[in-house]
């Protein structure tokens, strides 16, 4: 099969020939139909994250199942499915506690001493984030995908495998947004879009959405947003402080740099909590004021929007078919599979939403 492969940092990707391994007993074998192209791709890409090479880069996808393993019960040949990178074991003390997306447990995943799922020429491939999804197959443990309705696009239910899970997922699971309630939203990225969207379904109040320049203000007001302000421009924390009465009870940094996550901070009204969407580089450091504590401020973290894909993303795809959950709008183009190095030079600009591969049926 041709897949996107990764071979040096800082490098575009190689399109190649790679083998796929038959399933396993619980393994699933999908004909992948569309993957989205993800800025957290480009952080390791870039080295901002390590990552042994080469391998397959892609985790944002939707497919057709093709095969199952003897002891597959969840999905079946046909099933339509959106992967998720949080492959779940369902039985470690995250998984048991309501806390799918921390689960970490090497059982989702091949022995040391088993054939890989990904080979090239011979040689063992590493799977990527569970999935390796810049492919035409992806063969996953059953854990790291669910069936969803037929009638849903796939290359709108890959969006939700991803960015649309972690932006919608922060706002609902992680912060735990109420109504009435404000939010400001730095970023406005597919994943700061997906949180303005999300914040919205929640019935927050004010939803400010911010990012550098006023390229995306109209789309950012079509997926929630009540207001827009231009980071590019001074004293922006100052202006969502005048603008909310002394700052929002949730911010959601999607940017992934210590500078907006300390404004996010900032920015917060007593009792508010800031949550860092974003992937800060490894090794980079954040600066709060401590005495800000004693306001009863929070910051946090949130993996892949706390999820539980397989309940959660379900529920987004008929959010979506009621015309709840904006998809269409995020969708900047559809390109082929050897487009992505030009994909990931657009995104780059900071112009688009998102571009996703759509793989011929």
């Amino acid at each position: 099969m041709k897949a996107a492969m990764m071979r040096e940092v800082g490098q575009p990707l190689q399109i190649e020939d790679v083998q796929i391994d038959k399933p396993g007993p619980r393994e699933v074998l999908i004909r992948t139909a569309a993957a989205g192209v993800c800025h957290s791709d480009l952080h390791f890409m870039e080295g901002s994250y390590p990552l042994a090479l080469p391998q397959v880069l892609g985790h944002e996808a939707a497919g057709v199942v093709e095969a199952v393993g003897s002891e597959v019960s969840l999905v079946k040949p046909g099933d339509h499915v959106i992967a998720c990178l949080s492959a779940y074991c369902g039985h470690c003390e995250f998984c048991l506690t309501d806390h799918m997306s921390l689960c970490v447990s090497p059982d989702t995943k091949r022995k040391a001493d088993a054939a890989p799922r990904l080979s090239q020429n011979g040689a063992a491939l590493q799977q990527y984030l569970n999935l390796s999804a810049f492919a035409e197959q992806m063969l996953v443990h059953e854990h790291a995908c669910v069936a969803i309705r037929k009638d849903m696009p796939l290359d709108r239910a890959a969006l939700i495998g991803c960015g649309v899970m972690t932006g919608v997922g922060a706002a609902i699971h992680t912060s735990r947004v109420r109504p009435g309630e404000t939010v400001a939203v730095v970023g406005l990225g597919g994943v700061g879009l997906a949180a303005v969207n999300g914040a919205a379904i929640a019935g927050a109040g004010r939803i400010i959405a911010i990012d550098m320049g006023t390229a995306k203000q109209n789309l950012a007001m079509e997926f929630g947003a009540t207001d827009f302000l231009d980071a590019s421009e001074p004293d922006v924390v100052k202006k969502v402080k005048a603008m909310t009465s002394g700052g929002v009870q949730h911010s959601f940094e999607a940017v992934g740099t210590t500078k907006t996550a300390e404004q996010c901070f900032t920015m917060l009204r007593r009792g508010g909590t800031a949550n860092i969407i974003g992937m800060i580089p490894i090794g980079q450091s954040i600066s709060l004021m401590g005495a800000a504590f004693l306001d009863e401020k929070r910051i946090q973290g949130s993996q892949m929007g706390s999820n539980r894909f397989p309940v959660d993303m379900p529920r987004l795809v008929d959010m979506y078919m009621a015309g709840k959950l904006k998809l269409d709008q995020m969708i900047s183009r559809r390109i082929k599979l050897d487009q992505i190095n030009e994909a990931f030079a657009e995104m780059k600009t900071g112009s688009i939403a998102r571009s996703v591969i759509v793989f011929d049926s």
